[in-house]
Order: C-alpha cells, then sequence, then structure tokens
C-alpha cells in the first residue's frame, strides 16, 4: 500500500522523519511531498535516503530526489498520477496555511493539488501556535475538513517552540501512524467475516436490443467490496453489469437479470456471515420478452410483473449474518427508510436521496444516512470510499453485538 506523506513548513517538519520510518515498519511505501515552506526546516535528502523514493518538491521544473541542480524533472502531470496510485494522503505537520487552502480548494502548489485531485482518504495532523490553533478562522477549516470527511489528528497541549504553551503541539508520531493505518483499513477489523456484496443494476429484456434498468454505476457496491476486502474479510461480490473492474481479490459472479442476482445471491448466502445489498435491483421485468425486435409503430403498451425482491428473500432465510440494505429514496426519506428497516428485518439500512443533483447515481461521492435499531449516523457529502468505511464501521459494530448475544 502506498501513502504520500505531506510535510509542510513548521519546526515539527523534522518529525515527518520518524513517521516515515514507522509507516515502512508497517509495510507501507511512502512518497514525500514537501512545500517550499518545509524545505527551510528540512532537506529533501533526508526523506529520499529514509523512504527510497524521489520527494517531490514542486510543481513545474525541477523537482528534488537530493538537494542539486541535476535532481529529477517532475510531470507537470505528476500530481495526477500520484493522486491516482496513492491508498491514502497523510500531512503531518500541517500548519494553518494548508489546511485554509485544503478547506477552499486553493490549489497553488504540488500538495493542495494533490488533495483535490485525489479520491483517497485524507489525513492531517495539525501542528502551530496555540493563538493560531485556537483562532476562530483555523477552527472554521477544520470543522469544513471534517465534513468533508478528512480525518484530523488533534494536535497535544504542552510547551511549544514559540515559547508558549497550549494546544498545538503535533501529535505523537505513532498516534499519528495509527490514524493513517486506520484511513488505510489495516486495522482487520472484518478479518475472518465473509461478506456478501451486490452492486450495480439489473437489466430485464424487452426485446433482443432492449431492456428496462436502474441508474446505478456499481460503483458504492464496488467501494464496499473493495473496502471489506481492505479489512480482511473474504468479499463475495454479485455484480449486475457495470463499466467498471472489481477488486482483484474479490470472488465475482457476474449477472444481469434479477432472477440470476436471487439466484446468485441464495446459493452464496449460507458462507456469509455479513449481506451488503447495494445494487439497484429493477423492481419490474415484461411479462413476455419479444423474441425479436420491436419495430417501431406508435403506441405500445408493455405489461410489467414484479421481480422478486431479493432483500426479502435474504432477510427471511437469514440465520447468524447481519443483513444491511440501501434505500434510494427522493421524498420522505427517512421514514420510508425506517419502514423497510422494520418490514424487512434487517439489521441496518443505508438510505440517501437521490434527487439531490452531483451525489449518488453516476457520481464518486455520496451523502447518506444509517440507520440501525440502536443508533443512526448522519454521512454528509463524501466520497463513496469514505462513505464504505463508514458502513462497514456499523457492520462491525453489528456483528460484534451478534458475536456476543450468540
Amino acid at each position: 500500500m502506498k501513502i504520500a506523506l505531506g510535510v509542510t513548513g513548521g519546526i515539527a517538519a523534522y518529525k515527518a522523519a520518524e513517521i516515515v520510518r514507522l509507516l515502512q515498519d508497517r509495510d507501507i511505501a511512502v512518497h514525500v511531498v514537501m512545500t517550499q515552506a518545509a524545505q527551510e526546516f528540512v532537506r529533501p535528502l533526508t526523506f529520499a535516503a529514509l523512504s527510497g523514493e524521489k520527494v517531490i518538491t514542486g510543481m513545474f521544473g525541477r523537482g528534488s530526489s537530493g538537494d542539486g541542480p541535476q535532481a529529477n524533472v517532475e510531470s507537470a502531470m505528476e500530481h495526477i498520477a500520484l493522486a491516482q496510485a496513492i491508498d491514502a494522503l497523510l500531512v503531518a505537520p500541517a500548519t494553518a496555511d494548508v489546511l485554509a487552502r485544503f478547506a477552499h480548494g486553493i490549489a497553488n502548489d504540488f500538495l493542495s493539488t494533490l488533495y483535490l485531485a485525489t479520491t483517497a482518504p485524507v489525513v492531517v495532523a495539525p501542528a502551530m501556535n496555540v493563538n493560531m490553533w485556537k483562532h476562530a478562522a483555523t477552527q472554521a477549516n477544520l470543522e469544513i475538513l471534517r465534513q468533508r470527511g478528512v480525518r484530523i489528528v488533534e494536535p497535544g497541549s504542552g510547551y511549544l517552540a514559540c515559547g508558549m504553551t497550549g494546544a498545538g503541539r503535533l501529535a505523537a508520531n505513532e498516534t499519528i501512524v495509527e490514524a493513517a493505518m486506520e484511513a488505510l483499513c489495516a486495522s482487520q477489523d472484518l478479518a475472518g467475516e465473509t461478506v456478501l456484496v451486490t452492486a450495480g443494476p439489473t437489466r430485464e429484456k424487452i426485446d433482443p436490443v432492449r431492456y428496462l434498468t436502474s441508474r446505478s454505476s456499481g460503483r458504492m457496491g464496488y467501494a464496499l467490496a473493495e473496502a471489506a476486502l481492505r479489512r480482511g474479510a473474504r468479499v463475495l461480490l454479485v455484480s449486475g453489469p457495470t463499466a467498471i473492474a472489481a477488486p482483484d481479490a474479490a470472488e465475482v459472479t457476474r449477472v444481469e437479470t434479477a432472477e440470476e442476482m436471487l439466484a446468485a445471491v441464495l446459493t452464496l448466502l449460507p458462507q456469509s456471515t455479513v449481506v451488503i445489498k447495494a445494487a439497484a435491483v429493477a423492481d419490474f421485468r415484461p411479462k413476455a420478452v419479444a423474441g425479436q425486435k420491436i419495430k417501431h409503430r406508435g403506441e405500445m403498451t408493455l405489461e410489467l410483473a414484479q421481480t422478486t425482491d431479493i432483500l426479502m428473500e435474504v432477510a427471511r432465510r437469514k440465520t447468524f449474518q447481519v443483513v444491511v440494505g440501501f434505500a434510494a429514496e427522493t421524498e420522505n426519506v427517512l421514514e420510508n427508510a425506517r419502514k423497510k428497516l422494520a418490514s424487512k428485518s434487517l439489521d441496518a439500512i443505508v438510505v440517501n436521496d437521490v434527487s439531490r443533483a452531483g451525489i449518488g447515481f453516476d457520481s464518486e461521492r455520496n451523502a447518506v444516512t444509517i440507520i440501525s435499531h440502536s443508533e443512526v449516523v448522519e454521512v454528509p457529502e463524501t466520497s463513496k470510499w469514505e462513505v464504505a468505511q463508514r458502513v462497514l464501521d456499523q457492520v462491525v459494530k453489528l456483528r460484534k453485538r451478534t458475536t456476543n448475544s450468540a
């Protein structure tokens, strides 16, 4: 796994060298990105020697694996390549300046551009003067970042380099590294579990060239599958037609219709300890499928029959499994979700308002509410990867309760 470690300009920059070593001890490859100010405190050569990788020090011209003028030339598009390659972005120390730029989308150097370009989890460990930390602007920027899913490693209190005493001291390196490992889902809290995930749409044929379907890209289900794998689970992925690649380690069953998905899910159910039904299954199918393409001849009537409610069947047949459903709603969102939670005997349901523009269908982002019988968890708009992590956090809690009560 790969982490980009952003080092910004503060006296605590020297502590980032130890963070590199601690991450490497956990078999994490580290790519260091330094701001111009950070280079006033620590030379790039230090991080190049520790990480064994080129250290990125600027957007254009000559970057640096060392300090000399013959250093490697960086591509102007390298921030995109790195953004796609990393599994997490960690910034330690994070100054008030970089927090402000992250919060307001100001991309004026490599690190801030990398932040905007990556969809990987982001962890920041602030370090600054106590008054800067307490300032309303800094606190407002931190709240913006929290709402966007950025993990904040709170600074400690004590004697600061400026001579003052108070909050603003960089958190302990072990604490920072543990937060990064949690972002990578390297805690393996789903080890020993077999997670069955359904994803994507289904297609119900009308004739050889037309079909009924739902607006689903499969991204949410695939993010859940990938996240569960990283947390140590065996993953059984039942997928309708999608244009995205499935996680390599997932055991994939490809289906097209709702009946095919039902058959696959019921076959795999006895092996599963967790079922997460994120697929957008077509609720109706044509009563009769035309053998030839239906010609354009004006108005026609299409008779429909209901497809089998897969989630209801799973809940009816479950024994020890935790079952989580998804609900895409356009009105009375929470009320309808709670009705489904009860009527389908689910352990939890994840609901989102698909009438909102820019999230949900055909998007990399989502905002959901996770409802169980004991709590309601709001997940503000963030990446579908982050939504997947929050859903799995609840799954871990539910599995613990199931195991403890067995």
